[in-house]
């Protein structure tokens, strides 16, 4: 019943930007963006609620920023200083849940998961 699309996904440089794009739709409490790399686990990348708080993995170091419209329907990953280890799929994801925190990814028994968007980094 819940679409999330992602758009924004590519190809880039070490040292280049992307951004990344999900719209939603439905009422969401907390949204964030994963990723997962060849031969590894799905991982949180950042996380929003809706008043603005906002959770970064620690391994980012300030490249990635995330934000929203103010509908809350549209979901942002803006990625600069791209470096080949960010090269992975991402994934976007809509947690309907009213107390979903974006302290652990908008974890929740009531969520929806993009279909995924491919970002390559190369060297």
């Amino acid at each position: 019943q819940v679409q999330l699309v992602e758009s924004g996904g590519g190809s880039v440089q070490s040292g280049g930007s992307l951004s990344l794009s999900c719209a939603v739709s439905g009422y969401t409490y907390c949204m964030a963006w994963f990723r997962q790399a060849p031969g590894k686990e799905r991982e949180g990348v950042a996380a929003i609620d809706r008043i603005g708080r906002t959770k970064y993995a620690n391994s980012l170091q300030g490249r990635f920023t995330i934000s929203q419209n103010n509908a809350k329907t549209t979901l942002y990953l803006q990625m600069n200083s791209l470096k080949p280890e960010d090269t992975a799929i991402y994934y976007c994801r809509a947690s309907f849940a009213q107390y979903a925190s974006p302290y652990d990814y908008c974890s929740s028994s009531t969520t929806s998961w993009g279909q995924g968007i491919q970002v390559t980094v190369s060297s």
